[in-house]
């Protein structure tokens, strides 16, 4: 019978592990932006029209290329236009704007003309060409930068949700550059960052994936000194990877910069399950019982407690549900499930797998002179004899904590997840700094009476009011907007003059330009501007990445602004555009991780309440885990760490597995306390015994998330590091503050 259970066990895990690993094909890299934007966030749906309307306002490259000592070089205009018209063949490509193929409209009796703004046959009128473009501030602004030695190339391509499509389209405008012989570019734009971020994950995947092996090999040589113990436990862990990761190939559901914390950690906590479950197999051994009773004695005392601690966390993962970020919610149920995964490979071929290996010597060395044993027993007089110090010195680092986490910023850049030497962050280093950003921002101006279009003077002089702000305080490059076709049409009736670019004066010069604007709006490259017959306009612009805590205040001092200097009973102004709506995650990071800890808490107090029928051990299991979020949060205030989509996820996932340790002690505890011994002898009994596997597993844990700092984007190192140094402090308070409290509040000291 035996035999055909385990026989059963490795049929079912082998076909599973097939089935999984056919998949395992299925798994694709992906980062899109727009799938960090806040669900339940009403801005959202309004931008969702907007998109509908005018199209995603960030299929948009950008070309920054730079030449010393004035891009006002016949030789580098000419390459300019030569790679301006081989992109034009592109079919990705809807439109590319340069300097090159730029021209200004007259309009005269006798028709329309277009005056090239740079006349590239005709080098010696490059001196009045530039003397007319910087006449023009919002040609300037959009296309050269203020000491004219960079220009700029504004590509719209399609829709592009394919990643190959995506890249080979960057591919063939690199290559176009690199043939122009360019040497000094620069790229900014979506397709483009998100191309580097997933190239960068696949790479860290491997990092982080060899990383965590050869670590959990280099753990188990170290603390079993035992073949079997060694790959019995690699298999239990690479197992339960391939589960999660073909689960996720089936489901569809790509790796992301979130997703691709998923194989450390499921190594990190399967192999917490497996040094429990050995650490007790080898005690009883060492206790003289047989191969099949340490076994079976084993799933018994450590099974309900590691499903109980695989509950905890499995419930810290998937508290990130109450996250308004959608690849936080996936990240946090299919990590629940691949907890649950470790445990139950753990517990079927592990056990399995330790009846067919032979019986390993284990050392009759005496217990009471083993290194562990003389370590724990020091511990545990130490805590016995400073117990209110213990107390005391827990509640100063509390109070500590409290002033930094009052330090604590929301904060976060759009690509600060990269180092600064990195290309991507030097790239748009450039555009910020030379033409004012490359992330977009978007306004709509709606129309509210019918008598009305957008090209009224009345609500043109208020987008012109409004775009003045945004030029001298929101600090907004390349703004466009149905005041921009205003301004270039009467300058186009004026003959070209430059003085002439600015909106009409007097009613007789909007009536001059009045049958022109019928005009431009029937055709169809004004639906990038104007639409809902001409009741509603856009005015889009671009702005730099200054991080989200500056860019929330200036929009809301914007919002001000709007209320109080426009009439908002002919045109109502609203904000949207894909950077709004990602900075505004940052308002729902505290309310989530408050949401989050506060399940967790809860469940955690309903497992220690189950566990034990006592208020009084729900405060102890809870509070010394309580204790190191503390901790961590104040030195995040003290360090200057900001909370960001990255960091605020990592107070619910550390307790999910700090608590874990606590109830492995307790349970103990608790089996002690049932057989009628004394608390004392009972809590000793339990520091002695789960001493070692608390220990070891915390350093393994640790030392697993602490592989994510190997990571190049710095949310990833900083949840590695804070989660690493979290179960560090979990360790050290459980072993000392944990005991110190169960003495001090059991009335039975005998």
């Amino acid at each position: 019978m035996r035999k055909k259970y385990i026989s059963l066990i490795f049929v079912v895990i082998i076909g599973l592990t097939i089935l999984f690993g056919f998949h395992l094909k299925d798994l694709k890299f992906n980062y899109v932006f727009e799938s960090f934007f806040p669900t339940d966030d009403p801005d959202l749906e309004y931008y969702q029209e907007f998109e509908e309307i005018f199209g995603n306002d960030n299929d948009y490259l950008l070309i920054g290329l730079s030449h010393h000592p004035s891009i006002f070089d016949s030789s580098f205009l000419s390459k300019i236009n030569k790679l301006t018209a081989k992109l034009e063949e592109n079919g990705k490509i809807k439109s590319i704007s340069s300097i090159t193929n730029l021209s200004q409209p007259v309009i005269s009796k006798a028709g329309v003309f277009k005056i090239p703004t740079i006349h590239l046959n005709s080098p010696e009128r490059l001196s009045s060409d530039s003397t007319r473009i910087f006449q023009n501030n919002d040609l300037r602004e959009a296309f050269i930068n203020e000491n004219a030695t960079a220009t700029i190339l504004i590509i719209q391509h399609q829709s592009l949700s394919e990643k190959d499509d995506a890249d080979q389209l960057i591919s063939d405008i690199t290559t176009s550059i690199h043939e122009q012989e360019f040497q000094n570019f620069h790229l900014a734009g979506k397709i483009y960052a998100q191309g580097i971020f997933i190239n960068t994950m696949q790479s860290e995947l491997m990092i982080f994936l060899s990383a965590s092996v050869i670590l959990v090999i280099i753990f188990l040589i170290i603390t079993f000194r035992s073949w079997w113990a060694v790959i019995i436990p690699l298999l239990v862990v690479m197992l339960s990877t391939i589960w999660i990761l073909g689960i996720m190939g089936m489901t569809n559901k790509p790796l992301d910069i979130l997703m691709v914390l998923l194989p450390t950690i499921m190594f990190v906590v399967a192999m917490s399950d497996v040094v429990h479950i050995i650490t007790k197999y080898i005690e009883q051994l060492r206790l003289g019982n047989s191969k099949l009773q340490s076994i079976k004695t084993t799933v018994k005392e450590v099974g309900i407690a590691t499903f109980l601690t695989s509950l905890t966390t499995a419930i810290g993962f998937v508290t990130l549900l109450t996250a308004s970020i959608q690849p936080i919610k996936e990240f946090g149920v299919y990590t629940a499930l691949g907890v649950f995964i470790a445990y139950i490979i753990s517990f079927t071929l592990l056990p399995a797998c330790l009846i067919l290996v032979p019986k390993p010597k284990i050392s009759t060395y005496s217990n009471f002179k083993e290194r562990w044993f003389y370590l724990l027993s020091r511990g545990f007089s130490l805590v016995l004899r400073k117990k209110k110090q213990i107390v005391i010195i827990n509640i100063v680092l509390i109070i500590l904590s409290i002033f930094g986490i009052s330090n604590i910023k929301i904060n976060t850049y759009l690509i600060e997840d990269l180092p600064s030497d990195a290309p991507l962050k030097q790239d748009f280093t450039f555009f910020d700094k030379n033409f004012g950003g490359s992330r977009p921002f978007e306004l709509t101006a709606t129309v509210r009476q019918s008598d009305q279009t957008i090209f009224s003077p009345e609500i043109i002089n208020e987008i012109d009011l409004v775009e003045k702000y945004l030029r001298e305080e929101f600090l907004a490059g390349n703004i466009v907007s149905p005041s921009t076709l205003v301004k270039a049409t009467n300058q186009a009736v004026n003959g070209g003059v430059s003085s002439e670019y600015q909106l009409p004066q007097s009613e007789k010069e909007w009536k001059k330009i009045r049958p022109f604007l019928k005009r431009i709006a029937s055709r169809e490259t004004s639906e990038k501007l104007i639409a809902n017959n001409q009741q509603i306009g856009r005015i889009s612009m671009r702005v730099g990445d200054s991080g989200s805590d500056l860019s929330l205040e200036r929009t809301e001092l914007l919002k001000q602004f709007i209320l109080h200097n426009t009439d908002t009973s002919k045109v109502r102004f609203t904000i949207t555009g894909t950077s709004n709506l990602i900075d505004k995650n940052n308002e729902y990071l505290a309310k989530n991780m408050f949401y989050g800890l506060s399940i967790a808490f809860l469940a955690v107090a309903l497992i220690a309440g189950l566990l034990f029928k006592s208020l009084k051990m729900i405060l102890i299991t809870l509070i010394p885990n309580i204790v190191p979020l503390f901790i961590v949060a104040g030195l995040m205030g003290f360090f200057g760490i900001t909370l960001k989509l990255s960091t605020s996820i990592i107070f619910t996932i550390a307790f999910g597995i700090a608590v874990d340790d606590t109830i492995h002690f307790t349970s103990k505890l608790k089996m002690e306390l049932s057989k009628g011994k004394p608390i004392l002898y009972a809590l000793k009994r339990t520091y002695l015994s789960t001493g070692k596997a608390i220990i070891i597993t915390s350093i393994i844990l640790s030392a697993g998330f602490l592989i994510l700092i190997l990571s190049s984007f710095g949310g990833t190192f900083y949840t590695g590091l804070l989660i690493s140094l979290t179960l560090v402090l979990a360790l050290i308070i459980d072993l000392t503050l944990l005991p110190a409290l169960i003495i001090l509040t059991y009335s039975d000291k005998k």
